[in-house]
């Protein structure tokens, strides 16, 4: 790993948006399926805001920057996806006000992505 970026993913775990606070207290501990997530962890030359690798999904919470960046975010989810993450953006006032909603695509998706089975398929 990068010893510039695992450091800079350090200083990232202390400072939180309250949206990945949220996240972070719902996926914490193996709350959401037992799944065991991770955050702010470097992945090739990213950081990604919460990782399962179990079931190789990645979760980003985007703010309102993010509309800016949107050929950016692309090339991240490209890149991320080829390295065969499944990766789940969330805008940040979705999480804060439909937390609920946002866990229960989170937690379809798991299922989905560790069942591959045409039954459980979202759709």
């Amino acid at each position: 790993m990068n010893y510039r970026l695992g450091s800079f993913a350090r200083r990232m775990r202390t400072a939180q948006t309250p949206a990945e606070a949220r996240l972070w207290s719902r996926l914490r501990n193996r709350k959401l399926t037992g799944a065991k997530f991770r955050r702010q962890i470097p992945i090739g030359p990213y950081i990604v805001d919460f990782v399962c690798f179990e079931a190789r999904l990645i979760i980003e919470a985007d703010g309102g920057q993010h509309a800016d960046l949107e050929p950016e975010d692309a090339e991240r989810t490209a890149w991320l996806e080829a390295q065969g993450f499944t990766v789940l953006r969330f805008w940040n006032r979705h999480i804060l006000k439909r937390t609920d909603a946002v866990m229960e695509v989170i937690g379809e998706t798991l299922h989905w992505v560790t069942h591959p089975d045409k039954d459980s398929q979202p759709g």
